[in-house]
């Protein structure tokens, strides 16, 4: 596996890349922003650690390019600043998960290893749900046939319903998962669900996203007890 670090701390990233080569990973380190967005428009690794703040660029601005592109690279942020605020922004940009400096090795290492894990299932991984088709590679989804565009917001929150489909998925659970923030404004999830619903259900004879009164939201063929 091969690891693109992008972190202008010498020490910082010569830790991180001396420990994740003792785990048997490949690391290539680069120190600023444009090179960082330079090597990871190659498409050559497996996942990228890149600190927000970069002489050249920021990260988020390389993550935000890298979506744009539709590279779908694994991403996982580091940063000093650990505010909620930062945190969604990062993964509203279309990161896959959010490390706070200071941070210990092993949790990094943890992490890094999670998203290999779940990039390699998800990089044979089609999903399918009556007409809906998912492709959890590129991210591309199709109903009947027919493109859907979805931000990545509502792309992550399509893939939490469909990977659970059938599971009622309460508020919480999806603030937690899709958001990382569980505590953020109550009709976030209201809001998102409603714009994915005009864009998957809309027009279609079949609905596949219901709301399960008092409880939640699923995503399966058959009607329940929703409303």
């Amino acid at each position: 596996m091969r690891i693109l670090l992008v972190e202008d701390e010498e020490a910082l990233g010569s830790v991180i890349k001396l420990g994740l080569e003792a785990a048997r990973l490949t690391v290539d380190w680069v120190t600023d922003g444009v090179a960082g967005m330079e090597q990871a428009r190659s498409g050559d690794h497996d996942l990228i650690v890149l600190d927000v703040m970069l002489p050249g660029r920021d990260g988020w601005s390389i993550c935000e390019e890298l979506r744009s592109r539709r590279i779908r690279t694994p991403i996982l942020m580091l940063t000093a600043r650990g505010d909620v605020e930062d945190r969604v922004r990062g993964l509203e940009l279309g990161a896959d998960d959010y490390l706070s400096k200071p941070f210990a090795f092993p949790e990094l290492r943890a992490r890094v290893r999670a998203l290999l894990r779940r990039d390699k299932t998800h990089r044979t991984r089609i999903i399918r749900i009556a007409d809906l088709m998912i492709d959890t590679l590129t991210r591309r989804v199709e109903r009947a046939g027919r493109e859907v565009t979805l931000t990545p917001r509502e792309y992550s929150l399509l893939e939490a319903l469909a990977l659970r489909e059938g599971e009622i998925l309460t508020r919480e659970m999806i603030m937690e998962r899709v958001w990382d923030a569980p505590d953020s404004y109550s009709n976030t999830v209201e809001v998102h669900i409603a714009a994915l619903r005009r864009k998957i259900d809309g027009g279609a004879a079949l609905r596949l996203i219901h709301t399960v009164h008092r409880y939640g939201y699923t995503l399966r063929e058959r009607p329940g007890a929703e409303r």
